[in-house]
């Protein structure tokens, strides 16, 4: 699946979106492989936090002008909240840019590969919690409620889940994702 998935980014023209006004932000999809089967790495948002308190993401955040580039937004976001280094990060692309109309941001996700076990450090101010999902279960009809996933009691909607829905899209495995919406 890696393979295919860093060619699949690597062929495909990324859709990129015009600041108009909004702020740049970058997240992480982080996969590692456990038992032979993929899991997707997922925070929970603290009430602490601006914007999307409690909610469900991918570890990331605003740009800022020292950073000299999105994928360095994505990953020194990616160590301040969950404690992932960027040397354990192997990127294998990006996907379309996403805005969210709340916060005003564009965000550019990009998929990762990282080791498993790996171990995590929340930033609790930031982070309630990490958790990830297998790809099994993000591909499972059942846990797919509409406009977002529910898996173990945890909701993925807005921006997170339509960086969800490009991923497994981009898989070929989300074939039921785009008839459903």
């Amino acid at each position: 699946m890696v393979e295919g998935l860093k060619e699949a980014l690597s062929r495909r023209r990324r859709k990129t979106l015009d600041n108009e006004g909004f702020s740049k932000a970058a997240v992480l999809i982080p996969i590692f492989k456990k038992d032979g089967e993929y899991h997707i790495v997922f925070t929970k948002r603290t009430d602490k936090v601006q914007h999307h308190k409690g909610q469900v993401s991918f570890p990331g955040g605003a740009y800022e002008a020292g950073n000299g580039d999105l994928l360095t937004t994505a990953l020194r976001e990616c160590e301040e909240e969950i404690g992932l280094k960027p040397s354990d990060v192997i990127i294998l692309g990006a996907l379309d840019d996403v805005k969210t109309l709340s916060s005003r941001y564009i965000i550019t996700p990009f998929v990762a590969l990282i080791p498993y076990p790996y171990e995590f450090k929340a930033n609790t101010h930031e982070v309630a919690k990490v958790f990830a999902v297998p790809l099994s279960e993000l591909l499972d009809e059942r846990n797919f409620k509409g406009d977002r996933w529910v898996y173990d009691g945890e909701e993925i909607w807005g921006a997170t889940a339509a960086i969800l829905k490009q991923l497994l899209e981009l898989l070929g495995e989300g074939e039921w994702v785009r008839k459903k919406n």
